[in-house]
């Protein structure tokens, strides 16, 4: 919706695009500004002698689209009086087809072809002027240069209605457009209303005329200027075309006759038909093609419940069935579509058809018409496929599956196919493309993820890159070769061409993507090269043949030359070939081979080295044969210039003594060859990948594979090598590293069937290759590989257990213990092929059958799987029911099969296979002549009573269990056989496969459209299955495919409403009315959907019929909690042991848990306030200094917490602007950049309110002392808590003060619903009031200090405030949410006006209610996401939602709508809200407040950020930044000008100090930060940040230039610890697997490994200026480095004389942890006065820290700890030690006296803390929060 909505009602094109910047749009020859006296503006002119040289195009880039997809275009402009002009509009049609629209002064006559339309333009001219006067009774009107008296013209141009009367087009978006001299233009639109420049806004509004009706006036910006009293058509002219002009020359764009303002309404319908009460003069020849255009699209009546065909070849996807009687029919499986819309000039009523198209996504295995080889030349097509729209002519629409589409493809595993030689690397080398049967899919090769072009009928054959790798050449196998060009990066298909060529087998790309060569075979299988021209097809050009040869030559590669695209080269069978194209033919000369004329020529490749300006005598080129050779050949002499042979190690044999020699040793085969720069890679027929340097003299790297190596290609930048096998493996070699990584694995035939292990998430498949294999669903990689002689036929996982077992065609059922990878048990009982084995849902049992009738029972609770008992001639005989053919009902009682006979269905006692039940499907069908057979048979998981049965004749047959009775029959599933069946765990959903298709039911079958197809496998479909978690798909067949299955849990009402079309609901329909109803909009239903089994009854209830509840309570007041005593100690000391070893304090906690009843359900909606989940605790022992005692105060708070809801108050008259982050609120003031913080919470705060005076400020928060959450009352202005209250046994989800700042509102989470109501002046509880559900939002009305409103997820509550005394009653009225909306919760709300209430849907819809009648008149679908956020300011409405989306409305239509004494029906509503603007911002919004005007405010997201939003000039500007994740690091610079953060989401952050803004942002996608560090400082360079990350690498950034410097990666993985030396020679680097790296940042080389801690991961790493004499060692620093196991290694170093020795190494004991998480982490630190002096904590015998002292090599102080440390610093001044702890505490400590201080400002863990490199400043971290510290010193 958000790609269309933002158009609506206009877009201004010139704002649009920013013309006068020039970026995104161009000018060209005499083009200026100036301002016009009649506009009284700045307008741009346009001048020239030839109009092709000066003009103004948009957009700039030809290959950019706008995209606008507004029916009328409007253009505001003045021909220059006695010249010519031209404009030519560029307008994309269905399948991609660009057209071109032109208009001039120039043209005297129409013309048009299949692509350009040419219209004359007749100018008009002055009123009463002579030219006026003699246009009157001109017979061709003015056609020629534009008069003395031309007027400023508004031209409105039906962009619809031009394409399909004249080309039979259905148009799509307007593309580009360029004004060519002489003119002057104001300004271009495009709108889909019919707007009339000649009405105000005042006359629009006396006359009626609203947007919804399609029309209005002209918007105030594109208006021109009319004096008091004057007419606009007297000054301007308007022209409209189609018009109403009489004058020759017909079809001309030319000034009409003033529209009437009767005639003016339109229906703003989609659908190209034309406006009633007007009349077309047409042309003989548009007569013709009107008339043939009636005759092919005139519906024909179909008969009823016939089953429709559509014909078409749209793109590969989603198909929709329908089952009603309709023009629009379907074809089973593969679909054509006859007419692609529909066009009528016959009158109708005008009916709302935007939401009763069809849409059709299929393409069709015959969709080419077949032709004689020789006599036809190929066609080329630009069909980019879309979704055709087709209008329906009925006023009601109809019920489908919802969501549309319900699966969506996720990943593929497989690869090849037709080829295995084809595989592509992206410029970037960071993708890699491949085929997959008939997708081709583009796969990241850092996290696998994959995405697909999906389009080909056949298998790809061949694939080809561009040099910039933006545009994909691909082709497929077939009697006729179709190739498809794409664009890569946006995935859609630019063009489709059609040559009449089989086994089409190669293609290439030239570099520029200019020419694309292929070759393949014609009808007499000869060979064929084509050569295409490509210049244009990313601009939506033609492809044309450049040039075609037939030879008889043997072609097995072709390549187009890098240097010249002319000229190509290729290989085959006995040749090597230079070709050439020139003038229009192919010509081809065969290399002088000489003595190797009949080698096998496998690949060619060019000398990449060479210079693209190298002259030709110059050029090398290779080739590689099957006899092992490799080929240098001379390109200019066409002649051999060397001859090298890889020849196998030979192997010493007594009988041979003879030695190979060049010519006679058996070679090996070389399939693929690649060639750079520095080496040449080779893939051979022994399985290895080798590289060579490019003399050949020796192989320097080598990968062997499991198959022989049939491509390499070696990446743009030379440091990957990819490599393909014929046994079908994908993965590539780091050439830098000498890694290699597999990429896919692949079976090599047919997947015949599969089983998930759900609780592991594994797949495992059998193949036809003979192979079982197991496979990760999430990471696509192959686990295990079994391999057998026999051929496996099935299989099945346990359900609970790791083991699954296979059936083989032998007979014989093995069962596998995947996690020892053993075989447990091995049975031979069948004697003919296993096509059936499954296991009970409860595990107690495993069933199969064979092919000959056979049925065993097994014990698989045991681990040997124990025979229990085995029925002969019992199951159908044959292999046709496989790999499926029992099915086991879902409580492990029943058994179902086919059998003893085809017909027959057998039901047995699943624990002793005792028969049942016998079904006889053959007499269920009397009528037909034919026997119907059961195929396949599922029984239904939620009702046990339903055996769901395919059967031959194409039907599916709903079987009772209990009685064998038919329930339900459905027909014609698929074309061909239903494959395999299964049916989701509810129930509601149906699963079948028929040949290449994968279709989903509505398992009840009561929608008009009960199904939707997916396609994309080119081979049939073995067997296709929901996942056991309900949530994905998997298909198998040619490949594995797995899909997202996206089906709501709980089954959604359809609502296929427009989004911006309002839907008025009535509140006084009767019950019988409404259960007639379609949720839709209201129609009722014509015919009874099919099948005709008689749908449930559905209990509809008008809205009116309010649930009341008398929620009314007595006046009670909670007890306020007393504020902790704070203690009269001053000071407070740690133990401090010297010299020796004595315990330290240690206490025991004992956690109180409190037992509670069933658990609430959470709501599943993100406005719903849900705190973070912590695993640590508040030490209730901890307190907190007195204020003027402090040793650190707080300086800043960093951040914004994303995770609140509300949590941000802006009060722009008073200035007034507080958000929370953590459980601190700080107060900012805007101007200054200064902060104020409340402090009081220790909990993470939920949310905010402000008084309207903005005196007050309410914060709440959870309490760590018992489970209610507690509320404080701020006092602003000394910023100290006025009252805490505690009520709500859960969290706070909203808070609320009245309009007159009297009351005060809380409400509770989803534990505890309640809504409460407080005075403002005590804060004493007022009255409280529990409701049934959860409340998301609640507010006062602005205008009656009474009323007050919450919605939920039961609907929307009314409250009324009654006082009685001193007593005050809540009176609530529930009222449930509108049956139109669907089953949804009610999110947030708003107050418009007096008596209007808006709320919002976790659907994206908006609701209106008159909060008199308390009923819903209004609701329209305002985004595709949950709205969170709503605000009114007049008529003007902002929503906020999940999708990041902020929009801004204009609800003024809403008080039209106002219910008078009858309210309007659904029919005649004709209200329309307008989408003013819309901004994306970086995450969901989660709190908003902007000025009494809507013109800007500020906006809260979960990404942590702040922004605030102007709406006036559409700007945004970040206020507030923080992290969204966890921050794993906060550092210092040297020279305390900057500190950096990192965090989990990869994200680097510079901040600038003490100004605290974000200066630059390092993002690395996919990967997490963990550490980073400074470089020291430098005379020579500026600062740079190094930083580790989880995949191993370490990146250094230069600050001042805002650039990656560069990326090493040392370790393979995560970095868990970094730091640059004490002189910044050299970075040390730790991995979690305890390996140090010693690297250069310079050159990225890697200096030293140290592995002294390989095991135990690096916590720290600590480098310090120090001369080592003292300790005997050389050199000018020591390093530190303490690990996991409790180690801590000192080392002395000299990097520059790469000197590296252990200084000291430490090991301190500890007992064993038997925690529920990790022990706390073994932290070290020199101190910064004394480097003799390591500062050590961790897991140990006592919590403590501890001062070892490397002279005297013993710890010589011990400071007792009450807690474990899980951050440690130490500042460089006054001896402070900086400590943080598990239970939230940051503990400072003199580290001379022992003396601390506690500080409770965090409200989770710290997980770090450092001191700035002066000691003035700390930083702590906990979680995301980010707080900067003061050090005032102990």
């Amino acid at each position: 919706m958000a790609s269309k909505d933002w158009q609506h009602p206009y877009v201004n094109i010139f704002k649009h695009v920013k013309v006068e910047d020039w970026k995104r749009s161009a000018k060209q020859g005499d083009v200026s500004t100036y301002t016009d006296k009649t506009l009284k503006c700045s307008v741009y002119r346009i001048k020239g002698p030839v109009p092709a040289n000066s003009y103004i195009l948009v957009p700039k880039n030809s290959h950019r689209s706008l995209g606008l997809t507004g029916r009328y275009f409007y253009l505001l402009f003045r021909p220059t009086p006695g010249k010519y002009f031209v404009v030519h509009l560029d307008v994309a049609a269905e399948e991609g087809q660009v057209i071109r629209m032109s208009f001039s002064n120039m043209y005297k006559e129409f013309k048009s072809t299949a692509t350009w339309l040419q219209f004359p333009f007749l100018c008009g001219a002055a009123k009463d002027s002579l030219y006026e006067s003699t246009a009157k009774y001109a017979r061709y009107g003015l056609v020629g240069p534009a008069p003395t008296s031309v007027r400023w013209t508004c031209l409105m141009l039906d962009l619809q209605y031009t394409l399909s009367v004249y080309l039979n087009r259905c148009y799509i978006h307007l593309k580009s457009i360029k004004l060519c001299s002489n003119m002057s233009v104001k300004n271009m639109f495009t709108s889909d209303l019919l707007l009339d420049p000649g009405i105000s806004f005042s006359e629009a509004k006396l006359m009626g005329l609203a947007s919804s009706q399609g029309t209005g006036p002209m918007p105030r910006e594109m208006s021109f200027p009319v004096p008091k009293g004057a007419s606009w058509h007297d000054l301007y002219d308007y022209i409209r075309f189609p018009s109403n002009g009489t004058k020759l020359p017909f079809d001309s764009i030319q000034k009409g006759d003033n529209p009437k303002p009767e005639a003016r309404c339109v229906s703003n319908q989609r659908s190209p038909v034309r406006e009633e009460f007007r009349c077309v003069n047409l042309s003989k020849a548009v007569q013709d093609r009107v008339s043939l255009i009636q005759q092919i699209t005139t519906p024909k009546s179909l008969p009823r419940n016939r089953t429709p065909m559509v014909t078409s070849v749209p793109k590969l996807g989603l198909v929709t069935t329908h089952q009603e009687d309709d023009w629009l029919c379907h074809d089973d499986d593969q679909q054509e579509l006859e007419c692609s819309s529909l066009h009528q000039l016959t009158r109708r009523p005008h009916s709302n058809t935007d939401d009763e198209g069809i849409h059709v996504f299929v393409h069709s295995e015959n969709g080419f018409s077949k032709h004689v080889e020789d006599s036809v030349e190929e066609f080329v097509f630009t069909p980019v496929p879309h979704p055709v729209h087709l209008t329906s002519s009925k006023n009601s629409t109809q019920e489908k599956l919802l969501p549309d589409p319900i699966l969506r493809l996720k990943s593929i595993i497989g690869f090849g196919g037709a080829t295995t030689k084809y595989a592509l690397w992206t410029k970037s080398g960071e993708e890699v493309v491949y085929p997959c049967h008939a997708i081709i899919v583009s796969m990241k090769i850092s996290s696998n993820q994959q995405r697909f072009f999906i389009g080909h009928t056949d298998k790809v054959s061949a694939l080809a890159f561009n040099g910039n790798t933006t545009i994909l050449a691909s082709a497929q196998t077939g009697n006729y070769g179709v190739l498809r060009v794409w664009n890569y990066h946006k995935g859609n298909c630019l063009a489709m061409l059609r040559i009449y060529a089989h086994s089409l087998s190669s293609l290439s790309f030239s570099r520029g993507g200019g020419i694309l060569c292929g070759v393949g075979k014609d009808g007499h299988n000869k060979t064929m090269v084509v050569v295409w021209n490509t210049l244009n097809v990313n601009k939506g050009g033609q492809v044309t043949i450049l040039a075609k040869a037939h030879t008889d030559v043997d072609i097995h590669t072709m390549k187009v030359a890098f240097f010249d695209d002319t000229r190509m080269v290729s290989c085959g069978r006995d040749n090597i070939r230079l070709w050439r194209v020139r003038n229009g033919t192919l010509r081809s000369c065969p290399v002088n081979l000489g003595e190797y004329h009949s080698q096998d020529f496998t690949d060619v490749a060019f000398g990449e080295g060479d210079s693209s300006r190298q002259h030709l005598d110059d050029r090398t080129l290779f080739a590689s044969s099957r006899s092992g050779h490799i080929f240098e050949i001379d390109y200019s002499r066409v002649a051999i210039r060397n001859v090298r042979r890889l020849l196998p190690v030979q192997q010493q044999h007594a009988e041979r003594r003879e030695k190979w020699t060049f010519k006679t040793g058996p070679g090996i085969a070389i399939n693929s060859i690649s060639v750079t720069s520095s080496f040449c890679a080779t893939g051979s027929e022994d399985g290895y990948l080798r590289l060579w340097p490019l003399d050949f003299s020796a192989v320097f790297l080598e990968a062997e594979h499991e198959g022989p190596v049939s491509l390499v290609l070696a990446s743009s930048d030379s440091l990957q090598v990819l490599a393909a096998t014929s046994t079908g493996n994908l993965g590539f070699l780091d050439v830098s590293s000498r890694g290699y990584s597999t990429l896919m694995r692949s079976h090599t035939d047919t997947v015949i069937g599969f089983s998930v292990d759900g609780i592991r998430r594994h797949l495992t498949t059998a193949s036809s290759d003979g192979t079982v294999r197991i496979w990760n669903m999430d990471s696509l990689h192959q686990l295990y590989d079994f391999v057998s002689e026999d051929s496996p036929c099935t299989v099945a996982f346990h359900p609970s257990e790791q083991v699954f077992s296979c059936g083989f065609s032998s007979g014989v059922i093995r069962v596998f213990d995947v996690s020892s990878a053993k075989l447990l048990a091995e049975h031979t009982q069948h004697r003919g092929e296993v096509v059936g084995l499954t296991f009970s849902p409860n595990g107690e049992f495993m069933y199969s059958a064979d092919s000959q009738g056979s049925l065993a029972l097994y014990n698989s609770s045991e681990e040997d799987h124990n025979l229990i008992r085995v029925v002969c001639n019992v199951a159908a005989r044959g292999t046709e029911r496989a790999p499926d053919a029992l099915s086991v009902s879902s409580d492990s009682l029943c058994l179902a099969f086919v059998g003893p006979t085809e017909y027959i269905v057998t039901i047995a006692d699943a624990q002793s296979l005792d028969e049942v039940l016998h079904v006889d499907v053959s007499i269920l069908d009397v009528g037909s002549p034919h026997l119907d057979s059961a195929v396949k048979l599922c029984f239904s998981p939620a009702s046990t009573e339903h055996l769901l049965v395919a059967t031959s004749a194409n039907k599916i047959l709903w079987v009772s269990t209990k009685t064998g009775r038919l329930l339900r029959e459905l027909s014609k599933v698929h074309r061909h056989q239903c494959s395999s069946l299964a049916v989701s765990d509810d129930s509601r959903f149906l699963l079948t496969a028929g040949h290449n298709a994968v279709k989903v039911w509505d398992y009840n079958m009561q929608l008009d459209i009960n199904s939707q197809m997916f396609i994309g496998h080119s081979q049939p479909i073995c067997q296709v299955r929901f996942t056991p978690d309900q949530l994905g798909v998997v298909s198998v067949g040619d490949a594995i495919f797995l899909w997202d299955f996206l089906a709501h849990p709980v089954d959604p009402l359809t609502d296929n409403r427009s989004p911006l079309r309002v839907s008025c609901i009535s509140p006084s329909q009767s019950d019988a009315e409404a259960s007639g109803l379609q949720f839709s909009h209201g129609m009722p239903r014509q015919t009874a959907p099919l099948p005709s089994a008689p749908p449930p009854q559905l209990n509809v209830s008008t809205i009116d019929q309010l649930h009341q509840g008398a929620f009314g309570s007595s006046s009670i007041c909670d007890d306020t909690p007393n504020n902790p005593a704070v203690s009269d100690q001053a000071m407070s000391f740690l133990k401090v042991t010297e010299l020796v070893n004595t315990s330290a304090l240690s206490s025991n906690h004992m956690d109180t848990v409190q037992l509670k009843g069933m658990n609430p359900v959470r709501p599943d909606c993100y406005k719903h306030f849900f705190p973070r989940f912590k695993t640590s605790t508040l030490d209730p022992a901890a307190v907190a200094p007195q204020a003027g005692e402090k040793g650190i105060k707080l300086n800043a708070v960093i951040g914004y917490n994303g995770n609140g809801r509300g949590n941000m108050v802006w009060s722009p008259d008073q200035g007034l602007f507080a958000y929370s982050c953590g459980c601190v609120v700080v107060v900012e003031y805007l101007h200054t950049g200064c902060q104020r913080h409340l402090q009081g919470h220790t909990e993470e705060i939920s949310c905010l309110a402000v008084t309207n005076d903005a005196q007050t400020v309410a914060s709440a928060a959870g309490s760590s002392k018992d489970n209610r959450s507690l509320i404080c009352i701020w006092d602003v202005q000394t910023g100290t808590c006025r009252e805490t209250i505690s009520h709500h046994r859960g969290a706070v989800q909203s808070l609320a003060f009245s309009r007159d700042d009297r009351l005060f509102l809380s409400v509770g989470d989803f534990s505890d619903p309640e809504v409460a109501l407080w005075s403002s002046k005590t804060f004493q509880l007022l009255s409280s009031v529990r409701v049934s559900g959860p409340v998301h939002d609640a507010a006062f009305s602005p205008s009656a200090a009474s009323q007050l409103a919450c919605v939920g997820c039961h609907g929307v509550y009314f409250c009324l405030i009654h006082t009685h005394g001193q007593n005050v009653d809540l009176k609530v009225q529930k009222v449930k949410t509108p049956v139109q909306v669907g089953d949804v919760e009610l999110t947030a709300l708003c107050y418009h006006m007096d008596s209007f209430l808006f709320t919002a849907t976790n659907r994206g819809h908006v609701c209106v209610w008159n909060v008199k009648t308390q009923s819903c008149f209004m609701t329209w679908e305002a985004d595709e996401g949950e709205i969170g956020v709503l605000l009114c300011r007049g008529n003007r409405l902002l929503t906020g939602s999940k999708t990041s989306w902020l929009r801004l409305w204009d609800v003024a239509a809403v008080e039209s709508m106002k219910p008078q004494k009858k309210l309007q029906s659904v029919d005649h509503s004709g209200t329309t809200v307008v989408l003013e603007q819309e901004i994306m911002l970086d995450g969901t919004t989660v709190s908003a407040a902007f000025d009494n005007t809507m013109d800007m405010g500020i906006v809260g997201t979960t990404a942590g950020t702040l922004w605030y939003i102007n709406w006036s000039d559409n700007s945004s500007i970040r206020l507030v930044s923080g992290h969204r994740t966890k921050v794993n690091n906060v550092v210092f610079s040297y020279d305390e000008s900057h500190f950096a953060t990192c965090s989990e989401d990869g994200s680097v952050r510079v901040w600038s100090a003490p100004s605290n803004e974000l200066v630059v942002q390092f993002q690395v996608l996919n990967q997490a930060c963990g550490c980073l560090c400074w470089s020291p400082p430098s005379s020579n360079n500026s600062a740079c940040l190094a930083a580790g990350y989880s995949d191993g690498t370490v990146r250094i950034f230069r600050l001042a230039s805002s650039e990656m410097e560069i990326k090493l990666h040392p370790h393979h993985v995560a970095v868990t610890a970094i730091q640059y030396s004490a002189n910044g020679h050299v970075i040390l680097s730790a991995g979690k697997n305890g390996l140090v790296t010693v690297s250069s940042p310079v050159n990225g080389a890697t200096i030293r490994v140290i592995r002294d801690h390989k095991g135990a991961s690096i916590t720290t790493i600590q480098c310090v200026k120090e001369q080592c004499k003292k300790y005997r060692l050389e050199g000018n620093e020591m390093w530190l480095a303490a690990s996991a196991d409790r180690r801590v290694s000192v080392w002395a170093a000299d990097w520059l004389k790469d000197k590296c020795d252990l200084l000291d190494w430490l090991t301190f004991p500890a007992p064993a942890f038997f925690g529920d998480d990790s022990p706390p982490p073994s932290l070290a630190a020199f101190c910064p006065t004394d480097p003799d002096l390591v500062v050590y904590t961790g897991y140990g015998v006592e919590k403590e820290l501890s001062f070892y002292s490397l002279t005297k090599k013993q710890i010589i102080k011990k400071i007792a700890l009450p807690h474990w440390v899980t951050c440690l610093s130490l500042s460089s001044k006054s001896h402070l030690i900086a400590v943080g702890s598990k239970e939230r505490v940051l503990k400072l400590i003199k580290s001379s006296s022992g003396r601390f201080q506690d500080f409770l400002l965090h409200s989770d863990s710290l997980q770090a803390c450092h001191f700035s490199p002066s000691g003035a400043l700390l930083f702590t971290v906990a979680y995301n929060e980010i707080l900067l510290w003061e050090v005032q010193g102990l």
